[in-house]
């Protein structure tokens, strides 16, 4: 299988351990998805139990489709990792700021 090397933010974090990617608060996914076009949310999560073993892979930010957040440039997150939690009911990329 061919394989492509890009250098993309880290998830350093996530705390939302009912997520089928968290393992020991670190998610696993190759990369995640951030936000709906206006809210942070991480559409990578769901719920499944059991889906991630003991991968050592720690994920990246894929894309980010919030385009008022500060660190969003061209669809893409600039900063050097985010850190993803609950806020509320909603699963959010917690290093969102606005510009």
């Amino acid at each position: 299988m061919k394989q492509l090397t890009i250098d993309n933010p880290a998830v350093a974090s996530c705390t939302v351990g009912e997520c089928a990617y968290n393992l020991d608060n670190s998610c696993r996914a190759r990369a995640i998805t951030v936000g709906d076009g206006v809210h942070p949310g991480c559409d990578t999560f769901f719920m499944e139990s059991g889906h991630v073993h003991e991968s050592k892979r720690v994920a990246g930010i894929g894309a980010c489709k919030v385009t008022q957040c500060r660190f969003n440039d061209d669809l893409e997150c600039i900063t050097e990792a985010i850190s993803v939690g609950r806020a509320g009911s909603s699963v959010n990329c917690m290093t969102f700021a606005a510009r």
